[in-house]
């Protein structure tokens, strides 16, 4: 099972080892000669700049955006690769303290523009709620909320994402790029040469990582801790994926279909106008944990188990009864997505199973048509960054922008089941009671769903204080930040985080 978004479920464990030495500089045109590459690609150009100001609670921020890219060496020294970037500075006296965050998406193969221009940037375009098209405006405007009076930050694209493009062929790509140790080596290297070349390595380090970017944050700081000598002050996980391991289990085990059912239930409080929050989700989540797993361990032996666990199920998915008795009490979230709207002709996404599209194949067996949220967020994510990169910053490159590269999924092992960053975490927090970690979640996500999170949470070893790893979920989806309210409490619980609150 491959999936591909801004989320990133299929990865794969590391196909051998693979030495990076990035080299601590931009790459100009004048370094062309220097790369040697497989590929007859024009050079990038040098970093542009720009000044840009954004508004932010009647109070105006000034600061510097810079697009540019690092290149990527083997262990010979040769460029095999050039990451981009997009980095947003606060002008002003240079200050020791201000925390810088480096900011990755998922996949794997989503570029860092649904951080960037969605949740966290100076600037946002619109996209993932009810609605939206992709002939919707790609003008960008002011972000209310954004990190930007808190942090620096430096989105970044990985190879195969946005501008950044591998200058090998593809065997040799897939090798060097396209596994779980090989991305979190030379990102990390990235992220090391961007503090080098901008001389913040004494400042404060934050990563954030949204879907498949969550799996990366807890991998890419035990790294940057225990590799590269960089100490991460803080860890952000934006509806993360970093737990394959817990959807293993197919119908034998009642693991996966538990952790899916809380967002399955929060998507029907929604549509009966219920409000989201904790409290509300509270007996859901008392019932998964307890009830639920016995009732599905009896399987047939017990037909009053059986009963009651589609009873239950029934009432808290907002299913028929009788599509429920017939999965079992399994409800598959996307057999759940085309059963809930069947009789309108629409289809939910998996992102957020309450913003719905046409269903262009109402009578097909199975879905024939793309998720109405990716759809739909392709063309203004895409115009608005290539706008904004090529026009305003004046980065005046030659090439595609990919914002979703199936060919970099479709390169990328599937290995769902076998792969977890919990360890990486655990090892984290460890090595450094200093840390903190924050994770944010849509309670309607069924890509990644928040009590996966709440699962891992509840089962971590004590470490210091309590609050160090804290878990808040906020009405939505995947991309729960499309909403003013969730977007702005999650701002909030942000800044608290950093001690800027």
């Amino acid at each position: 099972m491959r999936f591909l978004g801004v989320l990133g479920l299929a990865a794969t464990l590391a196909m051998g080892s693979f030495a990076v030495a990035a080299q601590a500089a931009d790459t100009p045109a004048a370094e062309a000669k220097d790369k040697k590459s497989d590929t007859d690609l024009p050079p990038f150009p040098a970093p542009a700049s720009v000044k840009q100001s954004t508004r932010l609670n009647g109070k105006v921020l000034n600061y510097t955006a810079t697009v540019g890219a690092l290149p990527v060496r083997d262990a010979k020294g040769k460029i095999i690769a050039e990451v981009v970037y997009t980095a947003y500075v606060l002008d002003g006296p240079r200050n020791p303290n201000r925390p810088v965050t480096f900011a990755f998406n998922g996949g794997p193969g989503a570029a860092s523009v649904y951080l960037n221009l969605g949740a966290i940037g100076p600037k946002r375009v619109q996209f993932g709620a009810q609605g939206d098209a992709p002939s919707d405006s790609a003008v960008l405007h002011d972000n209310p909320f954004t990190w930007m009076d808190f942090t620096d930050m430096v989105f970044i694209d990985p190879v195969g994402t946005g501008f950044s493009r591998s200058l090998v062929g593809p065997d040799e790509s897939k090798k060097a790029f396209f596994g779980v140790k090989q991305d979190i080596e030379y990102l990390s290297r990235i992220v090391y040469d961007w503090l080098l070349k901008n001389e913040r390595m004494t400042s404060p380090k934050y990563i954030t990582g949204e879907s498949y970017g969550g799996f990366r944050g807890p991998r890419l700081t035990h790294y940057l801790q225990t590799e590269l000598g960089v100490g991460v002050n803080g860890v952000i996980l934006v509806s993360p994926f970093f737990d394959g391991t817990s959807w293993a289990g197919g119908d034998f085990s009642p693991i996966p279909w538990a952790m899916t059912l809380p967002s399955m239930a929060a998507a029907n409080y929604e549509r009966q106008g219920k409000t989201l929050n904790d409290a509300q989700m509270a007996e859901v989540e008392s019932y998964v944990r307890g009830e639920f797993l016995t009732d599905f361990m009896k399987g047939r032996s017990d037909q009053a188990a059986l009963d009651r666990m589609v009873g239950k199920v029934t009432a808290y998915t907002g299913l028929r009864p009788d599509v429920v008795r017939e999965m079992g009490g399994r409800v598959d979230s996307r057999a759940f997505l085309r059963e809930l709207y069947k009789g309108e002709g629409r289809i939910g996404s998996w992102y957020d199973s309450n913003v719905t599209a046409y269903d262009p194949f109402p009578w097909s067996v199975n879905q024939r048509s793309g998720d109405p949220i990716l759809d739909a967020l392709i063309a203004p994510t895409t115009s608005a960054m290539v706008d904004f990169t090529t026009r305003v910053v004046g980065w005046k490159v030659d090439g595609r922008y990919e914002a979703l590269n199936g060919a970099v999924n479709q390169a990328w092992e599937d290995r769902l089941q076998t792969i977890e960053s919990v360890s990486a975490l655990r090892l984290a927090l460890a090595n450094d009671p200093k840390m903190k970690v924050m994770i944010v979640h849509g309670y309607n996500d069924l890509s990644c769903p928040y009590f996966v999170s709440k699962t891992v949470v509840d089962q971590l070893p004590p470490m210091g204080a309590p609050g160090r790893v804290q878990l808040r979920s906020y009405p939505g989806g995947h991309m729960f930040y499309s909403r003013p309210d969730s977007g702005a409490a999650m701002r909030r619980d942000v800044m608290s985080m950093y001690g800027a609150g």
